[in-house]
């Protein structure tokens, strides 16, 4: 699954915006009940590892010039909700990129 979410801030912008935020991913997941293990194996790479539901997710955050691109694998056992999951991303993301205090 990917999603991809414009934004006309620049890289580094996005870039400080994620990394202060990222605490912030498991809050964000619906239910309050996921685990969420981040990391940077490039300054324009986040990955995540997302535990919930007896699930586990694997992706990938890149920050591109205009948009921020995100990537999982879902399993076969969420593919009936990836519409949903889709959209909970979209609404998310663009949270984690609005202004501090937002």
């Amino acid at each position: 699954m990917r999603v991809s979410i414009p934004h006309q801030l620049g890289k580094d912008e996005v870039r400080r915006r994620l990394k202060g935020r990222s605490h912030e991913i498991a809050s964000r997941i619906p239910g309050g009940m996921a685990e969420v293990t981040t990391g940077w194996p490039s300054e324009d790479r986040m990955t995540m590892q997302i535990a919930m539901m007896g699930q586990q997710l694997a992706g990938t955050v890149d920050i591109e010039e205009r948009e921020l691109v995100f990537q999982f694998e879902l399993p076969a056992a969420l593919s009936f909700i990836e519409p949903m999951i889709e959209g909970a991303i979209r609404q998310q993301g663009e949270k984690l990129l609005a202004p501090p205090g937002n």
